[in-house]
């Protein structure tokens, strides 16, 4: 599954199953990457190995900066990107190694909301052609029942059943966004990537779509891997958040105890850009600004991909590809400077690297 690299400088990142005492995993992603072919026989390293599991009914956040690869990696766990090597197990069946007759079968169970309304809605269709097309697609209902289940479902994401003869210019971004949401929970799916689906809307908008999102899911059991870069909402929504820095997977733990308590230099810069509404505690806040732009994902860093802009980083950084390692229970980071015994990167003596040997005790499994 995983891939030798040829740096002999470097230790190979060979990721374990990011556990967290859920039972099976709806979805389990292992050692998954998702290259673009570029001239010049290069590569666009958009994903570059990620191992992660989300849980039944959970909403799995993913964070990072723009180009990061996390709207990549929602579209391969679905195969609207064909993934370059790795798995995606949907109920231990890789999603990647199927025909496309046989992914048909799993697709219904799979379901994606796009970032922006305005682009993912037919113009030419109606409400009742969009919302109703899945049904179609997959027989699951056809004449007069199919439309009552379009009413039903334009309902349930809080739009008239009236709207159904209408065109998508005739609503605005939240309505449009609904009549989205409305299409995905069409076939009943289990699992949904949101990606980015507040983020082309009016604030005000975004808070009634997010409670939305948690309405349904506690309503229909669903579980979603929800993209976003607006910490603020993830925080809002998630139950556990990934966070993921040019095509790697950095820091995995609960949304409570990542924005408590975030371990790797990248996510604590994250966070401190959360604008807080007190004004005392805004005042006495440190950000944290990083210097230097990302890397391009065409030819990344050697060893820690974060090491460029890290103010943290020694010289084996640049040699070592940190695994993600658990650092406190179920909380996950891939840093060679921080350990378990030793979490607090600030209290790292200058020039240690007390996570090393916690890597390469992994990368040896």
């Amino acid at each position: 599954m995983s891939t030798q690299e040829t740096n002999p400088d470097s230790i190979v990142e060979m990721p374990p199953p990011i556990e967290s005492g859920h039972g099976d995993p709806l979805i389990a992603i292992r050692d998954l990457k998702v290259y673009f072919p570029i001239a010049g026989n290069r590569n666009v390293k958009a994903v570059d190995g990620v191992t992660i599991d989300i849980y039944a009914g959970e909403t799995l956040g993913l964070v990072g900066e723009s180009g990061c690869g996390k709207s990549t990696l929602g579209r391969a766990i679905l195969r609207l990107v064909e993934p370059t090597s790795g798995q995606v197990l949907y109920r231990n069946n890789d999603l990647a190694k199927l025909s496309t007759r046989e992914l048909r079968k799993h697709r219904r169970h799979l379901q994606i909301i796009f970032q922006d309304p305005y682009a993912s809605l037919n113009p030419r269709m109606t409400v009742g052609q969009i919302v109703g097309e899945p049904l179609d697609t997959f027989r699951i209902a056809r004449g007069r029942g199919a439309e009552q289940r379009v009413q039903e479902l334009l309902e349930t994401v809080g739009l008239s059943k009236r709207f159904t003869k209408r065109y998508p210019h005739e609503f605005s971004g939240g309505q449009r966004q609904r009549i989205g949401i409305a299409r995905a929970l069409a076939v009943d799916p289990d699992f949904i990537v949101a990606d980015e689906p507040i983020s082309a809307l009016d604030v005000s908008i975004q808070a009634q779509i997010m409670n939305l999102l948690e309405k349904l899911q506690r309503e229909k059991n669903l579980t979603y891997l929800f993209i976003s870069h607006d910490l603020r909402a993830i925080r809002h929504v998630s139950d556990r958040v990934a966070v993921m820095y040019l095509g790697k997977l950095v820091e995995i733990a609960g949304a409570k105890a990542i924005y408590a308590d975030p371990l790797m230099p990248y996510t604590k810069a994250l966070i401190s850009a959360v604008p807080v509404p007190d004004p005392v505690v805004e005042a006495t806040r440190q950000r944290i600004v990083l210097e230097g732009d990302v890397p391009s994902p065409i030819n990344p860093p050697t060893g820690c991909r974060f090491h460029t802009r890290c103010p943290y980083m020694i010289e084996t950084c640049k040699q070592v590809v940190p695994p993600l390692v658990e650092i406190k229970p179920n909380h996950f980071a891939a840093c060679i400077r921080i350990s378990p015994d030793q979490p607090d990167i600030e209290k790292v003596a200058p020039g240690a690297a007390p996570g090393l040997e916690a890597a390469e005790q992994v990368i040896s499994q």
